[in-house]
């Protein structure tokens, strides 16, 4: 059923189905990974073997460290509407495809998440991240809109006034952090405590009535979705205005270059 996903690796673990982003070191998202990512979810609802999911990154060092910076500086120079066009669309249904997912989606964070890979993060159902591990929405940082869903449910799960803080400035909270403030549910000190706290609370929500824990998390979905599905074409196209900007093009360049950017407000 899954054998088309390259980018996503896909295992099973009884009636678990475990989601690795797999583009290593940092597991950024690829164009790929992000076309994966737009269907992998819907596809789950069918699925009849499945009753948890557990989506997490490969290697080490990082869950996932959101979008390519110079794929970013290669669309603006080369004025690829129709890629950014593409994008969107995939953004939108990586969004609602987390929304509408039917069953508990249980965020294992082995490290960073940055960008995109916080958006995912805030998305589960139940999160556990390493401790030290950084979580930011960085997305103010390199000129673009917080978009993607940040701006949706930061606000949802840490209160307003602590959301804008992070998402104005792009600035990193530690896992221990975001477990203490409500961003995810709870934090890890070493590897082996988090397979524990992750595959512990996979096991107990398969071993479960069925059922009831699908359409609970179903009725929880429902009032995030009535709240959140009219704004997220808006909060794209916000984010499309500055995709287009010299900021953004500039942000680009200076990450790539290794230099302090310099911005014009333009």
């Amino acid at each position: 059923m899954y054998a088309k996903y390259r980018d996503l690796k896909i295992e099973r673990r009884g009636r678990i189905l475990v989601i690795t982003l797999d583009s290593p070191p940092l597991n950024a998202i690829t164009p790929l990974g992000h076309l994966e990512l737009s269907t992998i979810f819907e596809e789950i609802n069918h699925d009849q073997e499945t009753d948890v999911v557990v989506l997490t990154g490969a290697g080490a060092r990082g869950f996932s460290a959101g979008g390519d910076v110079g794929r970013m500086v290669d669309r603006y120079e080369t004025q690829d509407h129709a890629m950014w066009n593409q994008q969107m669309l995939e953004a939108r249904h990586i969004i609602y495809g987390m929304l509408r997912l039917e069953k508990p989606l249980i965020g294992r964070i082995n490290g960073h998440a940055i960008g995109l890979g916080s958006t995912l993060v805030s998305f589960c159902d139940i999160s556990y991240m390493m401790a030290k591990a950084r979580i930011a929405d960085t997305h103010v940082n390199i000129g673009l809109t917080a978009g993607d869903g940040g701006s949706l449910m930061w606000p949802l799960l840490i209160g307003f006034q602590k959301a804008r803080y992070h998402l104005l400035t792009g600035e990193a909270m530690t896992g221990r952090e975001a477990a203490d403030c409500g961003l995810i549910t709870g934090a890890a000190e070493t590897i082996e405590e988090l397979d524990e706290k992750v595959f512990g609370m996979a096991e107990r929500l398969a071993a479960s009535p069925r059922l009831a824990v699908s359409t609970t998390k179903m009725a929880v979905n429902l009032v995030l979705r009535n709240m959140l599905e009219g704004l997220v074409e808006t909060h794209l196209g916000f984010e499309t205005q500055t995709a287009w900007t010299k900021d953004h093009h500039e942000a680009g360049l200076s990450f790539r270059d290794n230099r302090p950017p310099k911005f014009t407000g333009e």
